[in-house]
């Protein structure tokens, strides 16, 4: 560093400015741990300018009262980028990213159970030539294996400052927040132009003693049950299987006392408020709505609560390894399978995700599953229509029926997923991907970071509650409240209106699957969020049906009095394969730089949509 940007750095840290500082190392290294352990609440989610990959930003203040800025970086191998995330987190730590100052200080986590791996990177890192500070993260579970690291001696060999650190402990991360303010910022002593392996072996042997039998741990003895051939993709499967059972059984008390609350907001309004438009559009447009979806608020946060705990174990990189025989199958590997599980939670980040997969082929096609998988703003209207037409009983006096149908659901999407992807791999026959995957220690999740987690997916969904869905909500209201019927007019007031014009409209063709045309007027605004359909039919039924006290919290009880099953059945049908929101497409578009991959990705959907629909339409109708 010359200089002038020594000094630079020197007045950022004094006072003027908050410190800036990066989060940088390998996946699964704990950086995001000790990042939520030092910012907390204080910190925002967003995207790089121009790209999609995500990063979080944070603030908090040393116990020195120095200000620092902290940005957690994707997770990355190697400096020498093969995929577009490493790309971003070497271009970001090196000051050539889009104009983007370096940052002040690039603090390296590595694994202490997994050194011999990690301070290859770490060595890369100390080459920019950036200051730097190590962070040994893990030392508990170091520790616990026998592993003796003598942090000094690690210090002083490679010329940098050496914390340790336990990210998912409470105060785990205390050391390292002090270290920022004992060190000198200032670029390595030293940089290395030799071999990187010879020197990690070097550097292992100086600072690294081990135990007298490094092969008895605990990792390996769960491995062996974990990774078998057999029993591996068994535990899988239950584990697949638990966990949507777990979405019905564990959530329907909590939706019930959330259905009750809007109830009675609902009936507390009408009963207060004078009965006029705006009335109506509060209960039966904003309450209706909204309210509606809030309902499934519970079943969300449990898929969420259950793919956190995959990830935080260390047992997501195991499924991916199981499973790379069968994405073989497909012409991919299990590195497509996170970013695929990721979409189960969202498309978006799914599709933000495939940006770790090295060959471009391969991210292409994942790009255009990952619509393909059950997102979360499925789930309400999956829940609604299993709720409203399959029975809650037990089956085999073990299994929840309603659970085994949305495991169905869940599974159709992944199978078809399967054949889409040999069908785009054609051309691809006989091309083997070999898969390079570190597979991580495994730790209990911190209870801490899963609740917070939690909370900022339950922030985001109830954020799009109160703007998107409220705004498509009061929008459906409107259509579905004008023009009122002329006089003398017989039959619901609705079907006289601008919503039942547009519904009549797309009738055609729809009616061969067994829609109605509340249906197709639902399907409209569905295009801007899934989970909007469920508050568009409340909308749509709010106003049809004028002898319901709370037509919202009588939905379902609604929809299996007017409709059949084979129109339910088709419906559930349509949403395995719908067409995506529009925010999805709209990564699609930012990911390949191309409307084409966004045309076949609507095309296909819309497709196997709809012949899923019309085959399931006829043949529940056949019995």
């Amino acid at each position: 560093m010359n200089s002038m940007s020594q000094s630079a750095a020197h007045s950022r840290v004094s006072g003027q400015s908050p410190l800036r500082a990066a989060l940088v190392g390998n996946p699964n290294c704990g950086k995001t741990a000790l990042f939520n352990q030092l910012t907390g609440n204080r910190q925002k989610v967003a995207n790089y300018a121009g790209v999609t990959v995500e990063r979080k930003e944070g603030r908090f203040v040393t116990p020195a009262g120095r200000a620092v800025a902290l940005l957690d970086l994707p997770g990355t191998y190697s400096m020498n980028a093969t995929s577009p995330d490493e790309a971003v987190t070497r271009d970001v730590c090196a000051g050539k990213y889009r104009g983007e100052p370096a940052p002040d200080l690039i603090i390296c986590v590595v694994s202490a159970t997994n050194l011999r791996l990690h301070l290859r990177f770490a060595l890369e890192v100390r080459n920019l030539g950036r200051p730097m500070l190590l962070v040994l993260n893990m030392t508990d579970a170091a520790s616990k294996q026998g592993l003796v690291i003598d942090l000094d001696r690690l210090s002083m060999e490679m010329g940098v400052p050496v914390v340790p650190a336990v990210g998912i402990r409470k105060g785990g991360a205390a050391r390292l927040s002090g270290a920022l303010d004992a060190m000198r910022i200032a670029p390595p002593e030293k940089t290395l132009s030799g071999d990187l392996h010879e020197e990690v072996r070097r550097l292992m042997t100086l600072s690294v003693t081990y135990p007298p039998d490094e092969g008895n741990i605990l990792g390996e003895k769960i491995d062996r049950w974990v990774l078998h051939p057999v029993w591996g993709p068994c535990i899988l499967a239950v584990l697949m299987f638990v966990m949507f059972q777990a979405v019905f059984a564990w959530a329907q008390p909590l939706m019930d006392m959330i259905d009750a609350g809007v109830a009675w907001l609902a009936d507390t309004l009408r009963a207060t408020l004078p009965d006029n438009a705006l009335t109506g559009l509060l209960t039966d447009g904003v309450i209706a709505g909204a309210g509606t979806v809030i309902e499934f608020l519970p079943q969300i946060l449990i898929l969420f609560f259950w793919i956190l705990v995959l990830e935080e174990s260390g047992y997501l990189p195991r499924a991916a390894f199981l499973l790379d025989r069968v994405m073989a199958s497909a012409g991919l590997s299990g590195r497509s399978f996170i970013p695929l599980l990721s979409s189960f939670a969202c498309a978006v980040p799914g599709i933000m995700a495939t940006r770790t997969i090295q060959n471009p082929r391969d991210r292409f096609v994942t790009i255009l599953l990952a619509p393909l998988m059950t997102c979360s703003a499925r789930l309400p209207v999956y829940a609604l229509l299993i709720g409203a037409f399959i029975p809650d009983r037990r089956i085999g006096g073990i299994f929840n029926l309603q659970g085994l149908v949305l495991f169905a659901l869940y599974a159709g999407a992944i199978l078809s997923a399967l054949v889409v992807a040999r069908v785009l791999k054609q051309r691809d026959r006989g091309v083997e991907h070999p898969l390079l995957l570190e597979l991580p220690d495994y730790r209990f999740p911190n209870p801490r970071d899963l609740a917070l987690g939690l909370w900022q997916r339950a922030k985001i969904f109830l954020s799009r509650v109160g703007t998107i869905i409220v705004t498509l909500s009061v929008l459906m209201w409107a259509l579905s409240s004008w023009p009122a019927p002329p006089a003398g007019a017989v039959g619901p007031s609705i079907d006289y209106s601008l919503a039942g014009r547009i519904g009549h409209l797309m009738l055609p063709l729809f009616a061969p699957i067994g829609f109605n045309w509340q249906i197709c007027v639902a399907l409209i605004p569905g295009l801007a969020a899934r989970e909007v359909a469920v508050s568009a039919l409340a909308t749509v039924y709010a106003v049809g049906v004028a002898d319901s006290a709370d037509p919202a919290a009588q939905l379902a009880p609604l929809l299996s009095a007017q409709w059949s099953l084979p129109t339910a059945l088709s419906l559930l049908a349509w949403y395995v394969f719908a067409p995506q929101c529009f925010s999805t497409l709209a990564v699609i578009r930012r990911e390949t730089g191309s409307w084409k991959p966004v045309a076949v990705t609507a095309g296909y959907l819309f497709g196997l949509a709809w012949l899923a629909a019309f085959l399931t339409w006829h043949i529940a109708r056949a019995f």
